[in-house]
């Protein structure tokens, strides 16, 4: 099928992971390609079938910039064709993240982390603000996207502004977080091994809660980096939001790596349990050789696909939502992505332009 000069590229969403990680890439490189998609069977096999607020937040942006024409956008749809009909522009102004009937919205970071390459690629400045999610469990956090994304993403010569105007604990919060994101022209980056390590740092944020439960955390965070023999700076950082939360997200800087681990509160979870998790993730990588933990891996392999020279980087563990990302890509473009290692264990992956 064509729309124009241009061949439909079919999707079956259900592929690999068959989670909203492949329906936000193949929405992002429809826009990046110019090429019309189709997504059939979103999320088909999983407990939530169809497109969710996350998935309508993204669309409705894309489509704005890109003066897409678009077919099944509605909550729970299981089909989606997305035709763009012109370069992405530049994107100001404010989205309120789409809501479904229990009130459960987008993550804000997921939102911009999917827009980046995008934007990047529009030849002008941009600067948007999403509601939403900032802080979850098992989702990308402000702090994390703030300190370990967007500074590898710089190494790619992509450079993206950040600041948190809202903290929003939850799916159902309303937080706030503005991105100005610079007209970038990529470059690869070669991460093979990860050279020096440059510090190790972590970062509690907290909301409407006692002083000491955040303490409480890094003092624990300090005790188990002593006991790891790892220097490593602490901060802690009271913000006002709707509800009360805590989130602690600990990261390690190499010349050529990076990577976190990060943990949400909740109340049945200790402070102490909370220092544990996140700093265990994060020890766990640095015990290795990997350049990027799996979480980084997913969010810097569009912007490396777009980049104007090649890639390497290594991962700690090659996870099904990553080989699924790199699958989508590969319908749009005939790139060679080579991903050396098997699904769950350690991988190199190679980007090669030209």
């Amino acid at each position: 099928m064509r729309n124009g000069s241009q061949t439909l590229v079919l999707i079956d969403g259900s592929h690999g992971e068959g989670g909203g990680a492949l329906v936000r890439t193949a929405l992002a490189m429809s826009v990046l390609t110019q090429q019309p998609t189709r997504i059939q069977d979103i999320r088909a096999g999983t407990k939530y079938p169809g497109l969710d607020a996350e998935d309508i937040t993204l669309l409705r942006i894309l489509a704005d910039i890109s003066g897409a024409e678009t077919v099944g956008v509605e909550l729970g749809s299981t089909a989606v064709s997305f035709l763009p009909t012109s370069r992405p522009r530049g994107y100001k102004g404010q989205v309120l993240s789409v809501r479904n009937e229990s009130k459960r919205g987008a993550n804000a970071l997921v939102v911009l982390g999917s827009l980046l390459p995008v934007l990047a690629r529009s030849g002008v400045y941009s600067s948007i603000t999403v509601e939403g999610e900032t802080y979850g469990s098992n989702a990308l956090s402000y702090d994390y996207f703030a300190n370990v994304t967007l500074p590898t993403l710089q190494k790619a010569g992509l450079y993206g502004f950040p600041e948190l105007l809202r903290p929003g604990f939850g799916r159902e919060s309303s937080g706030e977080v503005s991105l100005d994101v610079e007209p970038s022209s990529l470059s690869g980056i070669e991460w093979s091994d990860r050279g020096v390590l440059k510090g190790v740092r972590a970062l509690v944020t907290t909301a409407s809660l006692p002083p000491t439960v955040g303490e409480r955390v890094a003092s624990h965070l300090s005790r188990l980096a002593l006991n790891a023999g790892v220097k490593v700076r602490i901060e802690i950082g009271e913000s006002n939001a709707e509800s009360r939360g805590i989130f602690v997200t600990t990261w390690a800087t190499y010349d050529r790596g990076m990577g976190g681990g990060t943990a949400m509160g909740s109340t049945s979870v200790r402070a102490e349990t909370l220092a544990q998790t996140a700093f265990e993730e994060l020890f766990e990588w640095m015990r290795g050789t990997s350049t990027t933990d799996p979480f980084l891996a997913d969010q810097i392999l569009l912007p490396l696909v777009m980049a104007e020279t090649s890639s390497t980087f290594t991962v700690s563990r090659l996870t099904q939502r990553f080989l699924t990302i790199v699958w989508v890509v590969k319908q749009f473009l005939p790139i060679h992505i080579t991903v050396r290692g098997s699904e769950n264990g350690q991988g190199t992956v190679t980007i090669q332009r030209g």
